[in-house]
């Protein structure tokens, strides 16, 4: 008689019993799941994210994921790179690699030091596949620091070791791949067969390890965007100027009361950046129409303000003009395919109408500008500012689809300057591990939305993942477009906006539909020392997130 205690689960829907330990892996063996892909991980409950490797204790709703979905996208490249440092560190344990920017659907990665040579690419490659086809079981065992310390210490990675010396809890999840140790800061594939779509290329002065779209495809060839990648090895330059490349080096700063200078360092560095744009602007004596644009978060209506004053040290005059008054009427307004409206789609915004208020101002005429009214959806007949250039104005307009031609074809190239701001982070948890530049994005835009636009962090993780569909169609592929790059982070800001973003963070209750979220962005708090805003300058493009500008929004 078997007496052994079964309880109930539901996989993907189906009712199951199960033995009280049993991993969701094995239970896959029999109720496979029926994604396009293989499974990678778990929601279990609604309210936890896991490996497939998670051992069940008590009832449970289980749904698998697969790289799909951007949280089982997370999971994929997390465990890439654990098998390209494992690899790398097999092929050669005294060569440290570093994890830098997202270029595209790839990391990019360089080794302290020297090159990645064509012939050290194509080795660390064909070990990567080596370990991928061994189909090594991986699991995140949970180590107490000082252990966790030791077995990183044995790998050589002397560059983890501080941050988990400042960390205060007691213990720390760690991954192996035969003799190597990482620090594992989220879920990982169950087994390294999972990780069978991947692609090394060599870019600049190290590679690019490529990843599979949502739809699984690996890209055989890069897009190169040269004027991006100038922005983040600038900044990068500028995070180890100031010795903030990594959390525990910025723990540092605010542990030992550096991070005034460091603050003042960060804000110097934006404000000689803007003065640059202003200068680069004012040698081009045609130029008469600034666009910006830049992904949610990113700090353009500060940028911009800020430019502004720069502008007029050269005697130049900038007037803005609203995009937002040239919407067309909202039964004109285009629809996503669920019926809803697509506000941010370039069919949403009267084109013609504007280009032709843009060719009659900057030819010195006059124009009746229009207002929309946001409630009723109409452009108001009534309502109307009479705008006319001058000699010495330029116009400045900021959106979505400033770096689109299509905007402002009646404006020859020659008479407009294209701006694109975002907050492209370089600070990194350590060199293995990076720090999404959308998180920082997101973080700011709680902030702000939970401070001054009446929005909770339920409402703003739930439109996040629109935001950024949209941003992926109507910015990004545009970004090179642009004249300038503008990076707004700020080295020091996780710990500025910890204090909030915890506090708000913690309102999201367990089963929210944003618990999740919530719980991974909590978790990144726990590394960081936090700091208050009074060193802050009142000008600072932070302060458009927790208040205190200089500037009226």
């Amino acid at each position: 008689m078997n007496l052994e205690k079964k309880i109930s689960i539901k996989l993907n829907g189906k009712p199951l019993k199960a033995s009280i330990g049993c991993s969701i892996s094995n239970l896959l063996k029999e109720h496979p799941h029926k994604g396009k892909f293989p499974a990678i991980g778990a929601i279990i409950n609604k309210n936890r994210l896991d490996g497939l490797y998670y051992q069940l204790k008590i009832n449970a709703d289980i749904q698998t994921i697969d790289l799909s979905v951007r949280q089982g996208m997370d999971i994929y490249r997390r465990t890439a790179t654990f098998i390209l440092c494992a690899a790398l560190y097999e092929l050669n344990p005294k060569v440290h690699v570093v994890v830098g920017q997202s270029i595209s659907d790839n990391y990019f990665f360089e080794i302290e030091g020297q090159r990645f040579t064509p012939s050290l690419i194509k080795r660390l490659e064909q070990r990567m596949r080596e370990i991928v086809e061994a189909k090594l079981s991986l699991r995140r065992e949970w180590t107490i620091i000082e252990e966790a310390i030791q077995l990183i210490k044995n790998s050589g990675h002397e560059d983890k070791i501080p941050l988990l010396q400042q960390y205060k809890r007691s213990e720390i999840p760690v991954v192996s791949i035969r003799g190597y140790k990482e620090i594992a800061y989220g879920p990982v594939a169950h087994t390294t067969a999972t990780i069978d779509r991947f692609k090394l290329h060599s870019y600049e002065h190290g590679l690019l390890l490529g990843f599979p779209n949502s739809k699984g495809v690996v890209d055989k060839k890069i897009s190169l965007q040269p004027k991006l990648f100038k922005t983040y090895v600038e900044t990068k330059d500028w995070y180890d100027l100031m010795g903030a490349s990594t959390i525990a080096q910025l723990n540092e700063h605010c542990i030992k009361g550096s991070i005034s200078d460091l603050i003042k360092v960060a804000e110097a560095l934006h404000e000689r950046k803007i003065a640059d744009i202003a200068d680069d602007i004012a040698r081009k004596k045609d130029c008469h129409l600034i666009l910006i644009a830049g992904p949610s978060g990113s700090g353009k209506t500060t940028f911009s303000k800020r430019l502004a004053i720069q502008l007029k040290l050269h005697g130049i005059d900038p007037v803005s003009l609203s995009m937002d008054n040239y919407y067309v009427d909202r039964e004109k307004t285009p629809k996503h395919e669920d019926g809803s409206y697509n506000f941010e789609c370039l069919g949403a915004l009267d084109i013609n109408f504007l280009n032709k208020h843009l060719k009659l101002i900057l030819s010195g005429q006059k124009v009746l500008l229009p207002k929309y009214n946001f409630s009723l959806g109409i452009r108001e007949p009534v309502k109307k500012t009479e705008a006319r250039l001058k000699d010495n104005q330029v116009i400045i307009m900021e959106g979505i689809h400033g770096l689109n031609e299509k905007l402002s074809s009646t404006v020859a190239k020659k008479n407009k300057y294209k701006i694109y701001v975002s907050a492209l982070t370089q600070l990194s948890i350590d060199n293995h591990n990076r720090i999404f530049t959308s998180d920082t994005r997101l973080i700011r835009r709680i902030v702000r939305d939970r401070l001054f636009r009446g929005a909770s962090v339920s409402d703003t993780l739930a439109v996040w993942p629109s935001v950024k569909m949209g941003e992926e169609k109507y910015i990004f592929s545009y970004q090179e477009n642009a004249d300038v790059i503008f990076n707004s982070a700020l080295a020091y800001e996780p710990a500025l906006l910890k204090p909030f973003a915890e506090r708000f963070l913690m309102e999201v209750r367990r089963g929210d539909h944003g618990f999740i979220e919530a719980s991974r962005l909590l978790r990144f708090f726990n590394f960081i020392v936090p700091i208050l805003a009074r060193e802050v300058p009142h000008i600072s493009i932070l302060r458009e997130f927790i208040g205190g500008s200089a500037f009226r929004y």
